[in-house]
């Protein structure tokens, strides 16, 4: 992390809060993946099992008013952005509840209340998507930000160059977040990108950029909010590379082939639930009966939202056409 960044004070309020949202986004991946066993969950499913310290760190620096762009891994930042986790999992089982009203799946998660706009299947699909919302809070007078993430994987597209460069022309408010758990689905990064270091990789377009541990959460809240803050204060664009890794396959059908379980098991070592746990409690400010307390909590969270899912309704087949075309407010 940069010298530049200004670490908050660790205290007990902090660290049990943002391991609550950690855990909360540990345990709803986890019964997906039971869920999905069971064909309650259809068609693609992508999880963050490793990327929990990346969704919640981040999503500490914003404010409602500001705006996020996500990718098709997008649970964990739909849930630590404050979605509903009751809609969030009707939207799983494609009912009429969810967040979509089901149309949309586990990869187009969207609430125009929370300013969440997707969950984007297409890789890098979400950059200038976010360049779009930027420029309209900027015509528009506002002090918000947006907030783009993708994995390193979109960093190999065109419109990533495009994004930075446009962004960097207009010095919109964008915050580029860029998961870099290593992979593009099976291909390892190194076998992608001549130049590793990613902030290097922006910075001649005049975007500042740094690297951060992303399987820390103090470390990646601590950047983002410097990040933020010196965004509101006029400055353009800004890019953090989150160095993380999921502990999953890429999908539910891949059979990981292209990394030795060693490998996966070291990382899981340092992941972001146990290293948090583990310092909290070095530190005196989390007993282990507040851990139980908090992952209980979570847990029956998840099953009440499975409840919730399981009794929502189907979409009735006579609305099919409807958000086709835009509907006009009521009167």
């Amino acid at each position: 992390m940069s010298a530049g960044v200004q670490q908050a004070a660790v205290t007990r309020e902090r660290g049990l809060r943002l391991l609550r949202e950690m855990l909360r986004i540990r345990c709803f991946e986890d019964a997906c993946v039971r869920l999905y066993g069971e064909l309650k969950i259809r068609g693609f499913l992508h999880l963050c099992n490793g990327e929990e310290a990346v969704a919640v760190g981040t999503m500490q620096a914003l404010e409602p008013t500001d705006a996020v762009v996500s990718t098709y891994r997008e649970h964990g930042h739909a849930l630590a952005r404050g979605l509903s986790m009751n809609a969030l999992m009707a939207e799983m089982f494609g009912r009429e509840s969810g967040s979509s009203h089901g149309r949309g799946g586990s990869m187009h998660i969207f609430d125009a209340g929370k300013l969440f706009y997707g969950g984007n299947a297409i890789v890098g699909g979400g950059l200038p998507l976010s360049l779009g919302v930027a420029l309209a809070q900027k015509l528009q007078g506002r002090k918000s930000v947006t907030a783009c993430l993708f994995g390193d994987g979109a960093v190999a597209e065109g419109e990533f160059h495009e994004s930075l460069n446009l962004a960097a022309l207009w010095r919109l408010p964008v915050l580029f977040l860029c998961e870099n758990n290593l992979y593009a689905m099976g291909t390892a990064i190194e076998r992608a990108e001549s130049q590793l270091d990613l902030p290097a990789k922006v910075r001649p377009y005049g975007v500042e950029a740094q690297a951060v541990d992303g399987m820390d959460v103090f470390a990646v809240e601590d950047a983002s909010r410097a990040a933020v803050a010196r965004m509101r204060g006029g400055a353009g664009p800004a890019l953090l590379e989150l160095r993380t890794y999921r502990f999953r396959g890429h999908s539910m059908f891949d059979a990981q082939l292209y990394r030795d379980k060693a490998e996966v098991e070291a990382w899981q070592k340092k992941g972001p639930l146990i290293t948090l746990t583990a310092r909290l409690k070095a530190e005196g400010l989390l007993s282990e009966d507040d851990f139980q307390r908090l992952e209980r909590e979570a847990r029956n969270e998840v099953a009440a939202a499975v409840e919730f899912a399981e009794q929502a309704p189907w979409e009735p087949v006579g609305q099919l056409e409807r958000f086709v075309y835009a509907e006009r407010p009521h009167a």
